[in-house]
């Protein structure tokens, strides 16, 4: 039988979000990228929720459309509600979160990359990694670093490749559960993926099992939405892209319902949880923390009387909706009767049962920042694979990968993005640092320097690399360095411009509270109070011009968080000087006596590339950094001698 043989430049496997962006990324920098999924109908699936953004989750997606990705130009193209969270909040914390039509989501998505030039789309099961043996790369144990030469799909048919990034989601030995009833698919009753897992092993690749899970679709036909508090989308909807027309996205809205559960629900959970595989023993998987099941909620949080429902349309062309809040494995004769004593599903239909997934996925820590595997060359992996959770984080692994891969293709340095200069380097660094023994969520919190990273100023943060990197077009670069002159220039004049303490000018601070003038000031400083903005001053400044609502934006918290934001700066600074202190890749930590052994024993299990990222290690004390800086410089010194 003759075997087909095809080359490429790069083989992505899984057209999930993170597979999107790591095939879009590689296709346009040049590179001849093929891309596999076990169904084409599911590129850009939204098993789950029908939602993209949220609280930190909004800030990856415009960090990923900085960086030039597709995410936020398809969700501006195919949402039906928006909004913008946590207004009430300083605007580190601002993260616009937009509900999607699932199905135009995914049909938009599958249409850019039909259309991308040097990307060609296969439907097949990818059940084996090829590659071979690195001579002279030997490590204590003896064995080899190994380098990726391609991958075998499951009719035969080999694809040589420079470099292979795995985004297979959860679909890798996955099975779906919902009661006593199991099935072995990926979501949505998809074909799993049964052949990868130990092609995986057989390379050295350590694998683990998490879970996840989605709730019930109902029929909106049989809600009664006059129970429910209705929850409508902002006045004036913010795009997510940077490159999205605003008036584009000003659309009539889909409303959203609010409802609870109570006693009743619990009580119906409760009795049922010897049926719940969570509780039976028949789930292996760690499932996350931060999305729980309602059978957690209600056996964690026992002291709550309710827990918050949403109902969310699934689109405008089907009465699916996505009852969010209420994600279950339990048996469908309980979920029915769980369901219906919520205020407006006392008569709901069920479309879909919720159901438990599980699935293969890795250690994390087995990746440099790059998202490259430390062991095995030239094979990069995103996404669930790596156990983070959530659609944004998925795609933002997925542009780094890809970028990465084909930077390696093109023999160029690695690109890495750090803590101080977005959320994706705060995600990739939990990731690869962490021993993260459950599905990963990003969260505001998780960000030290997020002043400094807030969702409106990505372009500015991430805008050049993206160009540098050959996916920010001339066009876009030329729109954002005329932007950052047009917040400099605004910041200077309103620097200059000095209020006196004419009678006129007391009155206006009278009338908006503010404390009266004993002398000039200038427009910046009265800015600074609370009860003054840009906008209310407009009243007593003689040389206003009109600016971009951009501009006006970066200006006003510019000029109102200048402390906070030049301290956070100088943390910026010191974080930086640790990052620049580079470990070389041939240390043996067996050589540095004075650590400790459990610091020596993750130092050699995670092998981190700077001083920076060994600090962050679970395990890993400020001692031991004290003692590994002393170290290096020894070593630098004597090498320094050597070459002398």
């Amino acid at each position: 039988m003759t075997q087909i043989r095809e080359k490429v430049d790069v083989c992505v496997v899984g057209a999930g979000h993170a597979g999107c962006e790591a095939a879009l990324a590689c296709a346009r920098m040049g590179l001849e990228t093929v891309i596999f999924t076990v169904s084409v109908d599911s590129i850009a699936l939204m098993p789950c929720n029908p939602n993209i953004g949220g609280s930190s989750k909004g800030h990856l997606v415009r960090e990923i459309d900085a960086l030039g990705g597709e995410m936020g130009k398809n969700i501006d193209k195919t949402f039906i509600q928006s909004k913008m969270l946590n207004l009430s909040k300083g605007p580190a914390v601002h993260s616009l979160r937009a509900q999607a039509d699932k199905a135009e989501y995914t049909r938009s998505m599958r249409k850019v990359l039909e259309n991308q030039e040097h990307l060609i789309i296969k439907q097949a099961e990818v059940c084996e990694l090829l590659a071979e043996e690195i001579p002279g790369t030997e490590d204590e144990n003896g064995i080899c670093r190994k380098k990726i030469t391609g991958v075998k799909i499951f009719t035969g048919a080999v694809y040589e490749a420079k470099a292979v990034i795995l985004c297979t989601g959860t679909y890798l030995n996955a099975r779906c559960l919902c009661g006593e009833a199991i099935t072995h698919t990926g979501p949505n009753g998809l074909q799993a993926a049964n052949y990868l897992t130990d092609s995986l092993k057989n390379l050295g690749v350590s694998m683990r099992r998490f879970k996840t899970g989605t709730p019930a679709r109902m029929d909106r036909r049989s809600i009664d939405f006059s129970r429910m508090e209705e929850q409508f989308g902002d006045e004036k909807v913010v795009p997510f892209s940077f490159s999205t027309n605003p008036e584009d996205v000003q659309i009539r809205q889909d409303s959203c319902w609010l409802t609870y559960t109570n006693e009743k629900t619990h009580e119906i959970i409760r009795s049922n949880l010897d049926r719940s595989p969570i509780y039976a023993g028949i789930i292996e998987g760690t499932g996350p923390r931060y999305c729980p099941s309602i059978e957690d909620k209600v056996v964690k949080f026992a002291d709550k009387e309710r827990h918050q429902v949403f109902l969310e349309p699934e689109g405008r062309h089907t009465n699916e909706m996505y009852v969010g809040g209420m994600s279950s494995s339990l048996p469908e004769d309980v979920q029915l009767a769980m369901y219906r004593t919520v205020p407006g599903l006392e008569h709901c239909r069920i479309v879909r049962n919720a159901y438990a997934i599980e699935y293969d996925c890795i250690d994390a820590g087995q990746l440099y920042p790059t998202l490259e595997f430390k062991k095995i060359d030239g094979l990069f992996s995103a996404g669930q694979f790596n156990g983070s959770s959530g659609y944004e984080e998925a795609a933002a692994q997925g542009i780094l990968a890809g970028i990465n891969a084909g930077r390696k293709c093109q023999q160029k340095e690695p690109f890495v993005i750090d803590r101080s200069e977005g959320y994706l380097g705060v995600l990739v660094d939990d990731l690869v640092t962490k021993e993260n023994f459950e599905p990963y969520r990003m969260m505001t919190s998780r960000a030290e320097y997020r002043l400094l990273l807030r969702q409106d100023n990505a372009d500015i943060r991430l805008r050049r690399k993206g160009y540098e990197a050959g996916l920010v077009s001339e066009e876009q670069m030329q729109h954002l360095i005329q932007k950052e002159e047009m917040i400099a220039q605004e910041i200077r004049r309103l620097q200059k411009v000095v209020i006196g303490a004419s009678a006129a000018n007391q009155a206006f601070l009278e009338k908006h509270g503010s404390n009266l003038l004993k002398t000039g000031a200038t427009l910046a400083e009265l800015m600074c109070r609370p009860e003054l903005s840009y906008e209310v001053l407009a009243e007593i400044d003689p040389d206003r011009k009109p600016v971009p609502e951009e501009v006006l934006e970066q200006v006003e918290i510019e000029i109102k968080y200048q402390g906070y934001i030049e301290r956070q700066q100088r943390q910026v600074e010191q974080f930086k000087k640790m990052e620049k202190k580079k470990i070389p890749e041939s240390i043996n930590y067996d050589d540095i006596p004075s650590l400790r052994l459990e610091a020596r024993q993750k130092l050699k299990q995670f092998r981190p590339v700077s001083v920076g990222q060994a600090s962050r290690i679970s395990g890993v004390s400020p001692a031991d950094i004290s003692v590994l800086l002393v170290y290096l410089e020894q070593l630098a010194y004597h090498r320094g001698e050597k070459q002398a």
